[in-house]
């Protein structure tokens, strides 16, 4: 079978990266040119800035992924980018040079969902993972426990009812000081503290998360006594969240009959978590993740779904749009 070369653009948020992947799971190129510095001094994301920046280093970036991978535009097979959800200006930007490079090289274009590709990440980690199995998405602006049935088959099973994990974790850190982003940060402060801090847990039925309360909960905590220890409450934090994130995924895990777990998203990237879902091999569960360049926004992970998705002739023409709410599925 003939080698499928797949060039992957992602810019959904403030990382504009290209990458360049074989057969869906073998990188020879990704490049990730991160904006955190630049909205370091805002602490968050400017979508304006954002998108500004994307226009900026797209071009670039996509030379060095191609000078890197080695190889030619004529060896390229399918042309993947990311078109939602995300920054509707930051995506148009990777939306419009992918179907600038479609058009002139008379390639497929095959638009990805975001986090479908967070979940593809586990493809190239892992390359004897297949599905079925299920997948606990949690990032800055998703927190889903998704059934995979197929590479290109999806079923949502629980998902947050307000904040994100990921939100949470930048707001928590911003509340008590730390700055953006909040989760390494909280991680790193987090190994110096004690999980000694009782706060308020947040009861939901089904599948689903919130984490508004405990937002707010450590708010009102920083408030009352600014001078509360903030590695401790940086570690009562991670468990209090980590906690429910357990609970929902053996609960899904059951529901689906599934011993095979995977984590994905850049919250994935946290140690805490993840040593604690590591732990679970111990009871016979199988435990995938990314390494932590595939957890983050990254070209890599569009190009690997991007694949699956071209072999089911799932492409695009050029009237392809960005669609900043995209479901997944």
């Amino acid at each position: 079978m003939k080698d499928i070369i797949t060039l992957g653009i992602e810019s959904s948020c403030d990382e504009t990266s290209v990458a360049v992947v074989k057969n869906g799971r073998e990188v020879l190129s990704n490049i990730i040119n991160s904006q955190i510095k630049i909205h370091e001094k805002f602490g968050g994301v400017v979508p304006e800035i954002a998108s500004r920046n994307h226009v900026e280093a797209i071009s670039s970036v996509t030379k060095q992924a191609m000078l890197d991978a080695k190889i030619e535009y004529e060896d390229i097979d399918n042309i993947a980018c990311t078109y939602g959800p995300g920054l509707v200006g930051a995506l148009l930007v990777g939306v419009s040079y992918a179907k600038g490079l479609s058009y002139a090289l008379n390639k497929p274009l095959t638009p990805v969902n975001h986090i479908e590709g967070h979940i593809a990440a586990n493809y190239i980690t892992h390359k004897d993972l297949e599905p079925p199995f299920l997948c606990l998405v949690i990032s800055g602006g998703h927190t889903h426990l998704v059934h995979i049935k197929d590479y290109y088959n999806f079923e949502i099973l629980g998902k947050t009812r307000d904040d994100a994990i990921g939100e949470a974790f930048d707001k928590v850190a911003r509340v008590i000081g730390l700055g953006y982003p909040g989760g390494p940060k909280i991680d790193k402060l987090a190994k110096e503290g004690s999980e000694n801090i009782e706060l308020p847990k947040t009861h939901i039925d089904g599948l689903d998360f919130s984490f508004s309360g405990i937002k707010t909960a450590i708010i009102n905590l920083h408030h009352k006594n600014p001078d509360i220890n903030k590695a401790d409450l940086c570690a009562s934090f991670e468990k209090y969240v980590t906690d429910v994130l357990l609970d929902n995924t053996l609960r899904a895990a059951e529901q689906i009959k599934t011993n095979k777990i995977a984590l994905a998203g850049g919250v994935s990237a946290n140690s805490y978590i993840r040593q604690k879902f590591i732990d679970l091999e111990k009871q016979g569960y199988k435990i995938y993740y990314p390494e932590p360049v595939l957890c983050t926004d990254n070209a890599a992970m569009i190009a690997a779904s991007g694949y699956y998705r071209y072999l089911a002739n799932d492409t695009a023409d050029l009237t392809l749009n960005a669609i900043p709410n995209l479901k997944i599925n």
